[in-house]
């Protein structure tokens, strides 16, 4: 029996998800000393485990800790494994190091550690193990190759920190031995970004059925629902229609059906968080992108546009004139956003990006597009003449067709970003023809302050800003009275050949 039952034993301990749900201990969310058990969500993503893995999570499902003790548990019984853990922040990355893997290891049975014993111990977040394995956490992994990789919370440092993103990108994703194992964790944080992008990607390739190669990324979506404790009751919660309208869109659109004790949960959560409550508890992939990068000019605006599906197809009326808004790039990207004022409706019908082209092109894209055109606001600098030719673009555009008027957007940075919020109450967008300029929008933001861990005041010059700029001079026109009550019989048309004052 002796025999038998050690045989039994050795069989259990060989066994990894046996290990995982038996012998390591954790502090729970009360403060408590338990033996870690794999909760229905954590069990499910380790049964549909892959090489490359993607997790997009609601809140508090104990991804981070689970995804950790995986690493542990390798380090501790493979040799020569050479694993990383990439926090969003130095606190972040000294208790995941703390709580995640040396208090779960010290609490393994003695004959355990005395079976793969710490070689050495350093403060600034690393273990080495006899066998030769060895953990490390810190705020970035650009090293040498790596087995294991667990980079957490990526949604908020590709927000914040982009830099520290792209080192990620370019550093520490490539560092990954082919055929070792990275997980990618997080909630999601605005529509742009590396992770959002590769959660784009995850589902394109989920969708299309074909089996995925060894580096490329499988996801795991952990919706809020899928916790059988988000419950509360109904009869002390009151559930606004609004909410109840939500519901039955997520039965109509998703199969999603939520019963009594889920719905009033789900309401207490949206009081609590607002805004958030999407990208803290989705309850679908997509959802979890919709609300705009923390830091966002527009967050509470598209966050409201969202709610009432003001994103849809909008009507070209061939009535009515096309006014346009423009930032012009020289060497960057020169923008152009497309609008129809319908009463108080901000129809936004159109956008187009391009950089390292002259005027020409755009005056051909304007004629391509079709549109008879009202008025062309230009920024302030549209006037300066350039050193090479002596004449500016304001003129080299009127040659070419195009009479643009001067908006002083220079003047008042933060009057012309209310005027876009005051505007975007009233505008209803595209959904195909603007989904780039829409992205700049929402991810306009702060920059962000790493020495100070907070905002700055003036906003980050990057991709989405010059789209947003170029909405930020219609709005100030808008706000200025230049495109509302237009007669039919002013601005400029396309015909044939060219543009011609009407």
């Amino acid at each position: 029996m002796e025999q038998e039952e050690l045989e039994r034993v050795r069989d259990l301990i060989a066994d990894p998800k046996w290990r995982l749900d038996n012998l390591y201990h954790v502090v729970d969310e009360t403060g408590k000393d338990v033996t870690f058990r794999m909760r229905p969500a954590q069990e499910r993503l380790y049964d549909d485990l892959w090489y490359y893995n993607i997790v997009l999570k609601a809140r508090q499902l104990g991804f981070t800790t689970f995804i950790d003790l995986i690493c542990l548990d390798m380090a501790v019984t493979v040799p020569n494994m050479t694993c990383r853990i990439i926090a969003e922040t130095k606190d972040k990355a000294a208790d995941i190091f703390n709580s995640k893997i040396m208090y779960p290891y010290e609490s393994l049975p003695a004959q355990l550690r005395e079976w793969c014993p710490v070689a050495r111990c350093s403060k600034d977040g690393e273990v080495v193990f006899r066998n030769g394995s060895s953990i490390k956490v810190s705020v970035s992994a650009r090293s040498g190759t790596c087995q294991f990789l667990h980079i957490s919370e990526y949604g908020p440092i590709c927000a914040m920190q982009p830099a520290k993103a792209r080192e990620i990108k370019t550093g520490s994703l490539p560092a990954v031995h082919s055929g070792g194992f990275c997980f990618v964790e997080s909630t999601a944080m605005g529509n742009s970004g590396d992770f959002h992008d590769m959660v784009q990607r995850a589902l394109a390739a989920r969708a299309s059925g074909r089996r995925l190669d060894r580096q490329e990324f499988r996801l795991h979506f952990f919706p809020w629902h899928s916790n059988a404790e988000y419950r509360a009751d109904p009869t002390l919660t009151a559930v606004p229609a609004r909410l109840l309208e939500y519901f039955d869109g997520l039965y109509d659109g998703h199969g999603i059906e939520l019963d009594e004790e889920q719905q009033a949960w789900y309401a207490m959560q949206e009081r609590i968080y607002g805004d958030a409550v999407w990208s803290e508890y989705p309850s679908y992939p997509e959802e979890a992108f919709k609300v705009a990068n923390e830091g966002s000019y527009y967050a509470r605006q598209f966050m409201r546009i969202h709610r009432e599906s003001r994103i849809c197809a909008v009507p070209w009326d061939e009535d009515l004139p096309v006014h346009t808004s423009w930032d012009l790039g020289m060497s960057d990207e020169t923008c152009v956003w497309f609008f129809q004022f319908v009463g108080k409706e901000v129809r936004v019908i159109d956008y187009y990006e391009n950089a390292g082209e002259g005027l020409p092109h755009y005056a051909a894209v304007l004629r391509e597009r079709g549109y008879r055109y009202g008025r062309h606001f230009a920024p302030h600098d549209i006037a300066v003449r350039e050193l090479s030719s002596g004449t500016s673009r304001q003129e080299a555009a009127k040659a070419l067709g195009i009479e643009f008027e001067r908006v002083m957007t220079n003047r008042d940075l933060m009057g012309g970003i209310d005027s876009v919020r005051d505007m975007l109450d009233y505008c209803w967008f595209d959904e195909s023809r603007t989904e780039r300029g829409l992205k700049c929008l929402e991810a306009y933001r702060k920059e962000w302050d790493d020495q100070h861990g907070c905002y700055k005041s003036q906003p980050l010059h990057d991709w989405a800003s010059h789209g947003a700029d170029a909405f930020r001079t219609m709005a100030v026109a808008w706000r200025l009275g230049l495109v509302s009550g237009l007669p039919k019989a002013s601005g400029t048309m396309v015909v044939k050949g060219g543009l011609r004052r009407i």
